[in-house]
């Protein structure tokens, strides 16, 4: 069933404020700043076995956690600072996520070296361009596709770690690699016609 709040129809699993505002400001959006990227590669790999409500929910404590994303800062963390991290709160407190965020910075660096950007990269795997599809239901959209296990294994190859293909999946749902918004959703529209991405 899909929602609607106030008078437009939304992907079902936009049901909350928070989750309202990230699926019309956010989700499905071309993202092509690194360190943007790299905030949602850690989220996703947070995320595994949660939900994604809990992670938004907890955002705004990552983001001051690891310093706003900056992948240079992260990738310096030591043993001392991890400590301190399975004590905040704030995020969840998994030892293998948060040793993940701090390898997945260093890679993300290495990728930085070699091609100039992260974002080159990671754009590589559907062609440089948004895929658009057009699904009616949540049973239509698939967990994982050959793009999503192309990037999982090269990322492994590089060094990436909690990079399995359905988490690389969710990760190009949220940066607009696809476009899986319903086609009944006010979204869908919107992200399918060039420079309409924003609400």
């Amino acid at each position: 069933m899909k929602t609607k709040f106030p008078d437009r129809i939304r992907c079902n699993w936009a049901s909350n404020p928070l989750a309202i505002r990230y699926h019309d400001e956010e989700w499905g959006v071309p993202e092509h700043d690194d360190r943007t990227l790299f905030e949602f590669l850690v989220l996703e790999g947070a995320q595994a076995g949660l939900s994604w409500n809990t992670i938004l929910q907890k955002r705004a404590h990552y983001r001051n956690a690891f310093d706003s994303f900056n992948p240079e800062r992260v990738a310096g963390y030591d043993r001392g600072k991890i400590e301190s991290l399975l004590l905040n709160p704030g995020i969840i407190r998994n030892r293998l996520k948060i040793a993940s965020a701090v390898q997945n910075a260093k890679a993300l660096l290495r990728v930085q070296a070699e091609l100039g950007s992260f974002d080159r990269y990671m754009w590589q795997f559907v062609g440089g361009r948004p895929r658009v599809n057009a699904w009616r239901s949540d049973q239509q959209v698939p967990p994982r596709t050959p793009e999503s296990d192309a990037m999982s294994k090269d990322l492994k190859k590089r060094g990436f770690n909690f990079v399995g293909s359905t988490i690389c999946y969710a990760f190009m749902q949220a940066v607009g690699m696809v476009n899986d918004h319903w086609v009944e959703c006010f979204r869908y529209r919107q992200l399918s016609r060039p420079g309409r991405q924003r609400n």
